[in-house]
Protein backbone atom coordinates (compact mmCIF):
# COMPACT_ATOMS: atom_id res chain seq x y z
CA UNK A 1 0.00 0.00 0.00
CA UNK A 2 2.72 2.38 0.92
CA UNK A 3 4.54 2.18 -2.75
CA UNK A 4 1.34 2.82 -4.25
CA UNK A 5 0.73 5.62 -1.61
CA UNK A 6 3.83 6.67 -1.86
CA UNK A 7 4.18 7.27 -5.75
CA UNK A 8 0.53 8.99 -5.85
CA UNK A 9 1.72 11.29 -2.67
CA UNK A 10 4.96 11.90 -4.60
CA UNK A 11 2.79 12.79 -8.01
CA UNK A 12 0.28 14.98 -6.84
CA UNK A 13 2.67 16.89 -4.60
CA UNK A 14 5.14 17.38 -7.67
CA UNK A 15 2.22 18.09 -10.06
CA UNK A 16 0.58 20.75 -7.23
CA UNK A 17 4.58 22.09 -6.72
CA UNK A 18 5.08 23.03 -10.26
CA UNK A 19 1.35 24.39 -10.34
CA UNK A 20 1.58 26.72 -7.71
CA UNK A 21 5.24 27.93 -8.43
CA UNK A 22 3.46 29.38 -11.97
CA UNK A 23 0.52 30.76 -9.98
CA UNK A 24 2.49 33.20 -7.43
CA UNK A 25 5.16 33.38 -9.80
CA UNK A 26 2.71 35.90 -11.81
CA UNK A 27 2.16 38.11 -7.85
CA UNK A 28 5.93 38.65 -7.81
CA UNK A 29 6.78 41.87 -8.08
CA UNK A 30 7.70 43.04 -11.55
CA UNK A 31 11.46 42.67 -11.95
CA UNK A 32 11.31 39.46 -10.05
CA UNK A 33 8.26 38.26 -12.20
CA UNK A 34 10.27 38.86 -15.00
CA UNK A 35 13.11 36.03 -14.08
CA UNK A 36 12.78 32.57 -13.26
CA UNK A 37 12.81 31.35 -9.84
CA UNK A 38 15.16 28.55 -8.85
CA UNK A 39 14.32 27.31 -5.72
CA UNK A 40 17.36 25.25 -5.82
CA UNK A 41 19.28 28.47 -4.95
CA UNK A 42 16.81 31.55 -4.34
CA UNK A 43 19.22 34.38 -4.23
CA UNK A 44 16.64 37.47 -3.16
CA UNK A 45 15.16 37.42 0.22
CA UNK A 46 11.75 37.71 -2.09
CA UNK A 47 12.59 34.85 -3.88
CA UNK A 48 13.38 32.99 -0.81
CA UNK A 49 10.09 34.02 0.70
CA UNK A 50 8.34 32.80 -2.77
CA UNK A 51 10.25 29.38 -2.26
CA UNK A 52 9.52 29.18 1.30
CA UNK A 53 5.53 29.79 0.61
CA UNK A 54 6.16 27.11 -2.49
CA UNK A 55 7.43 24.38 0.00
CA UNK A 56 4.50 24.76 1.84
CA UNK A 57 2.05 24.56 -0.23
CA UNK A 58 3.60 21.39 -1.49
CA UNK A 59 3.23 19.98 2.37
CA UNK A 60 -0.37 21.28 2.54
CA UNK A 61 -1.11 19.49 -0.82
CA UNK A 62 0.66 16.11 1.02
CA UNK A 63 -1.06 16.90 4.21
CA UNK A 64 -4.30 16.81 2.68
CA UNK A 65 -3.68 13.53 0.90
CA UNK A 66 -2.53 11.98 4.19
CA UNK A 67 -5.47 13.55 6.01
CA UNK A 68 -7.74 11.23 3.64
CA UNK A 69 -6.00 8.34 3.48
CA UNK A 70 -6.14 8.60 7.58
CA UNK A 71 -10.05 9.63 7.73
CA UNK A 72 -10.34 6.18 5.25
CA UNK A 73 -8.80 4.49 7.88
CA UNK A 74 -10.77 5.97 10.55
CA UNK A 75 -13.97 5.16 8.77
CA UNK A 76 -13.12 1.39 8.30
CA UNK A 77 -12.36 1.32 12.22
CA UNK A 78 -15.84 2.74 12.84
CA UNK A 79 -17.58 0.54 10.40
CA UNK A 80 -15.89 -2.17 12.63
CA UNK A 81 -17.37 -1.43 16.03
CA UNK A 82 -20.74 -1.05 17.09
CA UNK A 83 -22.81 1.82 16.98
CA UNK A 84 -21.80 3.51 20.48
CA UNK A 85 -18.20 2.41 19.92
CA UNK A 86 -17.63 4.32 16.80
CA UNK A 87 -15.84 7.67 16.90
CA UNK A 88 -12.67 7.20 15.17
CA UNK A 89 -13.66 9.22 12.35
CA UNK A 90 -14.89 12.03 14.66
CA UNK A 91 -11.50 12.06 16.74
CA UNK A 92 -9.66 12.54 13.78
CA UNK A 93 -11.22 15.52 12.17
CA UNK A 94 -11.36 17.53 15.91
CA UNK A 95 -7.50 16.63 16.48
CA UNK A 96 -6.56 17.74 13.01
CA UNK A 97 -8.79 21.18 13.44
CA UNK A 98 -7.37 21.70 16.82
CA UNK A 99 -3.44 20.92 14.77
CA UNK A 100 -4.26 23.55 12.34
CA UNK A 101 -5.21 25.86 15.18
CA UNK A 102 -2.04 24.97 16.66
CA UNK A 103 0.35 25.01 13.40
CA UNK A 104 -0.90 28.85 12.45
CA UNK A 105 -0.57 30.45 16.07
CA UNK A 106 2.83 28.40 16.34
CA UNK A 107 4.22 29.38 13.59
CA UNK A 108 2.92 33.21 13.90
CA UNK A 109 4.43 33.14 17.24
CA UNK A 110 8.15 31.82 15.06
CA UNK A 111 7.57 34.61 12.67
CA UNK A 112 7.53 37.42 15.35
CA UNK A 113 11.20 37.11 15.48
CA UNK A 114 11.40 38.26 12.07
CA UNK A 115 8.65 41.24 12.97
CA UNK A 116 9.72 44.12 10.42
CA UNK A 117 12.06 42.05 8.50
CA UNK A 118 11.84 41.02 4.78
CA UNK A 119 12.37 37.72 6.27
CA UNK A 120 8.98 37.53 8.45
CA UNK A 121 7.17 35.60 5.14
CA UNK A 122 10.25 32.78 5.02
CA UNK A 123 10.06 32.53 8.66
CA UNK A 124 6.35 31.77 8.80
CA UNK A 125 6.24 29.77 5.26
CA UNK A 126 9.62 27.88 6.61
CA UNK A 127 7.88 26.97 9.77
CA UNK A 128 3.97 25.72 8.31
CA UNK A 129 5.89 23.76 6.23
CA UNK A 130 7.99 21.95 8.71
CA UNK A 131 5.31 21.41 11.14
CA UNK A 132 2.67 20.23 8.03
CA UNK A 133 5.37 17.61 6.41
CA UNK A 134 5.88 16.37 9.88
CA UNK A 135 2.19 16.18 10.73
CA UNK A 136 1.54 14.56 7.19
CA UNK A 137 3.71 12.15 8.20
CA UNK A 138 2.11 11.28 11.37
CA UNK A 139 -1.12 11.18 9.04
CA UNK A 140 0.31 8.81 6.45
CA UNK A 141 1.41 6.23 9.32
CA UNK A 142 -2.43 6.43 11.07
CA UNK A 143 -3.52 5.90 7.34
CA UNK A 144 -1.11 2.62 7.09
CA UNK A 145 0.34 4.05 4.37
CA UNK A 146 3.74 3.52 5.89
Amino acid sequence: MRSKVGSDRLNAVSTLRTGYAAALLAVLTSSVAAQEVNCDNPIAQVEINYCAEVDFLAADADLNLAYKAARTMMRQIDADLAVPQRGAEAALREAQRAWITFRDQACMAEAYLWTGGSGQPMALFGCKARLTSQRADDLWNLGGGN
